[in-house]
């Protein structure tokens, strides 16, 4: 392909961090949906603060059913599904019609989820999906810049919500280590100092979570 232009960046840039957001809360949610039937303490109260989304729900049931299929609920699961499908319908050029129908599948997947008595099966389906989705970007898109672009707005959110959710000092170190040759080969422009600053913090003995949201967020 040619010049990739402005708009096509920041779509590119967002379909990798919105699929990654849907990827990463999808799997916390999964994993704690049967616990938290059985808890006394309303533990959706942290997680909406960790990843800094308002407090919209009446109770936990209310949480269960309308974070992950609320289509009206900005902050949903299904809201940043629908948010990726829509910048990889106008990047269809740009990443494959194959790359796109992983996208279409997860959608269907979800919508299935929601109408489902026992929704954790269709949920697996949507992670899956979105595996492929990422494994077909790297098989398929033959723009080297087109695949850097996803894959360091992938890489972004990751830092963002495990620094948000606390994750351990070798995830986070991982993540930064894995998004630097990706930024760097993608062609956008960025602040190296602050690649610097995010190294200097996941090395420290006592990690800054919010300093680190804060750099990976002002990163490019």
């Amino acid at each position: 392909m040619g010049i990739i232009s402005v708009e096509q960046t920041n779509r590119l840039l967002w379909l990798g961090r919105y699929s990654e957001r849907v990827y990463t809360t999808l799997s916390l949610y999964s994993n704690s949906f049967d616990t938290m039937i059985d808890e006394i303490t309303d533990s959706y109260l942290e997680f909406c603060r960790m990843i800094d989304i308002p407090d919209i729900y009446e109770s936990k049931e209310d949480f269960q059913r309308k974070y992950p299929f609320d289509e009206n609920n900005p902050d949903s699961i299904v809201s940043n599904l629908n948010r990726a499908y829509d910048n990889a319908i106008v990047l269809r050029e740009e990443i494959g019609s194959e790359s796109l129908s992983y996208i279409q599948l997860a959608i269907y997947e979800m919508n299935k989820a929601g109408i489902s008595k026992a929704p954790l099966i269709e949920m697996q389906h949507v992670m899956d999906n979105i595996l492929a989705f990422w494994g077909i970007v790297d098989d398929s898109i033959d723009s080297e810049q087109v695949r850097n672009i996803i894959k360091t707005g992938k890489r972004i959110e990751r830092i963002d919500l495990y620094a948000r959710l606390g994750i351990e000092r070798k995830e986070l170190a991982r993540e930064i280590h894995r998004l630097i040759p990706r930024i760097e080969r993608s062609g956008m422009e960025y602040r190296k100092e602050k690649v610097n600053v995010l190294q200097q913090l996941v090395d420290e003995p006592g990690i800054n979570y919010y300093k680190i949201v804060s750099e990976i967020e002002s990163i490019l």
